[in-house]
């Protein structure tokens, strides 16, 4: 893991990352609700030249606000929130707000966790960070308290192995496992557990990931449902979740350990991140 010594934050509100500036003569095409416009102020042009906006597909639908944190070793954190916004922007009203924070960094702090009540404000969050290496438990308690209390959420990946320098458990309780350590990287043959849910029924019975990282799990907490499994290349027959809910006090928690490099990339898996996300804001 590298180490960045000088964190930094990025925080973003709204769904697209930014809109360019129309050519000279034409009309900078209209934002959907929750946009932040970026350029110069439209210039005056023949009415009949104007485009319509186009209509609100989400009009009369309450709007979701989410609340992204990414962050830390590993991966691509700026592209895979790009593609999280884009990916929910066809299917429900979501106005975002994007912590990055901490570089490549796997000992970073993010500062909205020392607010109490930090996800005020917010109806999900959803965690995308990696930072194995903190250890404090009052820090951690901070960030579980706000779940604990009702807050919904989604963990991704390497928010697995965040925090796994700590002794206390909070943060794996609130995750669903545990684990510290994962395989080497291969093509994952996903087997799913349960197809009753509304989170698998469209994983293919053959859906073998892009190069991916199995996560060793050492425990799954008795208030976590396995929804699907795969079996480790490197210890015989030794089968692992790699998706599952959380019943974490009363707030819905979807996990994944999958999302490694180009698995972001497959359909398979980003309709699975559609699922997850209405399953867990209530609006399968």
């Amino acid at each position: 893991m590298q180490h960045i010594h000088r964190a930094f934050a990025l925080l973003i509100l709204a769904a697209p990352l930014a809109v360019p500036q129309a050519p000279s003569g034409q009309a900078p095409s209209a934002g959907q609700p929750g946009t932040t416009r970026v350029g110069a102020p439209e210039q005056a042009v023949p009415r009949t030249s104007r485009r319509r906006r186009p209509p609100d597909r989400f009009a009369g639908q309450e709007r979701i606000r989410a609340l992204l944190i990414s962050g830390g070793c590993c991966h691509d954190y700026r592209g895979q929130d790009k593609i999280l916004m884009d990916l929910m922007a066809d299917v429900l009203p979501v106005d975002w707000t994007i912590l990055y924070e901490g570089g490549q960094s796997s000992d970073a702090r993010v500062a909205l966790y020392n607010k109490p009540n930090w996800a005020e404000g917010f109806d999900v969050v959803i965690h995308n960070e990696c930072f194995a290496n903190v250890a404090d438990e009052k820090f951690i308690r901070q960030i579980t308290s706000v779940h604990k209390a009702g807050m919904p959420a989604m963990v991704i990946h390497c928010t697995m192995h965040s925090y796994r320098a700590a002794t206390v458990d909070d943060w794996r309780e609130f995750v669903g496992v545990t684990t510290r350590r994962h395989t080497r990287r291969h093509n994952i043959a996903v087997k799913v557990a349960d197809r009753d849910s509304s989170l698998t029924e469209s994983i293919p019975s053959d859906w073998t990931t892009p190069i991916d990282e199995l996560y060793v799990v050492e425990k799954v907490w008795p208030t976590s449902t396995v929804l699907a499994t795969a079996v480790s290349p490197e210890e015989g027959n030794a089968v692992y979740p790699v998706i599952w809910t959380n019943d974490f006090h009363g707030a819905r928690v979807f996990g994944t350990t999958l999302g490694h490099g180009e698995t972001f990339d497959d359909p398979v898996f980003r309709d699975l991140l559609i699922r997850a996300f209405k399953w867990t804001v209530k609006r399968e």
